[in-house]
């Protein structure tokens, strides 16, 4: 029996979008799949499972590329309920370099999702949005997380880069509909005396320390002045620009509670408490939401899937 070729999250049917959002192995690809049914913006991609071939990963990179027109393609990583420490994925490779670099996390038990590519140093905006309640049926509150040009999402969800913006809504009913009114968003920046100056160096130490030597464009390099000189020199000038997060944030408060509230609806555990997406605006202008995390289903001590690949090879 022919083995069914790798297809694109955006060629998927109805019906193959409903299968996957339903498959809790992958959690990055399940949410990836809901967010694509509710027509909510992501990125084309691929999945690519543990005990595939080489010869698989090589036919998803070239079916995803032909799909996209891209030249290179961005390796995320899926393991299931993950461990604390885990691939930090999202840089974009050559085509040639998908195959080694997916070879190493197929054999740790780890998903592969190829993506599009995005250029994660020119983003205009970049939003975590939290939705939180205590139970079922009772009124929650929506917490946006900012920062501008030139940041990216991990900077929020793993840099320890605090917001330069915050926006907050108490008294949300997330199972009931009603719009709220501009006094009752609280807008708050961050006032720390030269907090600016602390944000962009940790910005610039994570991207020599990580992005950058994960994609070889640094070799042992880490520090922060390396990695501005690699930025400055491909005028990639985006992070020591203005920063207009609050008017950005503010513009996009109201679509951004009209998705949180869409997608806390079509949340497929009833009985969350704390969920949370990220949407970046990049350069182009372009939007994606990223995945929507159940913050109860996040992490456990082991990643199962990762734990009986391992036990099946021994």
């Amino acid at each position: 029996m022919a083995i069914p070729l790798p297809r694109p999250l955006h060629a998927l049917t109805a019906a193959e979008l409903e299968a996957a959002a339903r498959d809790r192995r992958w959690p990055k690809w399940q949410t990836m799949a809901l967010l694509h049914s509710l027509k909510l913006p992501v990125l084309n991609a691929c999945l690519v499972q543990p005990g595939d071939s080489a010869g698989t990963v090589r036919t998803a990179a070239q079916i995803l590329a032909a799909a996209t027109g891209a030249e290179t393609l961005m390796i995320r990583s899926d393991g299931g309920v993950e461990k604390k420490q885990y691939y930090r994925g999202g840089n974009t490779f050559p085509i040639k370099e998908i195959g080694p670099r997916a070879a190493e996390l197929l054999d740790d038990g780890r998903a592969v999702i190829l993506a599009e590519p995005t250029n994660r140093f020119t983003n205009r905006l970049t939003v975590l949005v939290r939705m939180d309640r205590p139970g079922p049926g009772r009124p929650g509150a929506l917490t946006l997380e900012a920062l501008g040009p030139g940041y990216d999402v991990a900077d929020l969800t793993r840099g320890h880069i605090p917001p330069q913006v915050t926006a907050h809504l108490h008294d949300v009913d997330f199972a009931c509909y009603q719009p709220p009114r501009w006094h009752e968003w609280k807008i708050t920046g961050d006032q720390c005396p030269g907090g600016e100056d602390v944000r962009r160096i940790r910005r610039l130490e994570r991207l020599a320390s990580q992005t950058l030597t994960d994609g070889g464009h640094l070799n042992g390099e880490t520090g922060a002045e390396h990695a501005e000189h690699w930025l400055r020199q491909r005028g990639y000038l985006h992070l020591f620009g203005p920063q207009p997060t609050r008017e950005a944030l503010a513009r996009r408060a109201r679509q951004l509670f009209e998705d949180a509230f869409f997608l806390a609806r079509s949340q497929p555990n009833r009985n969350w408490h704390c969920l949370a997406t990220a949407l970046s605006v990049f350069e182009e202008p372009r939007t994606v939401y990223w995945d929507l995390v159940d913050g109860e289903r996040k992490y456990a001590a082991t990643a199962p899937a990762a734990a009986r690949h391992k036990e099946r090879a021994v």
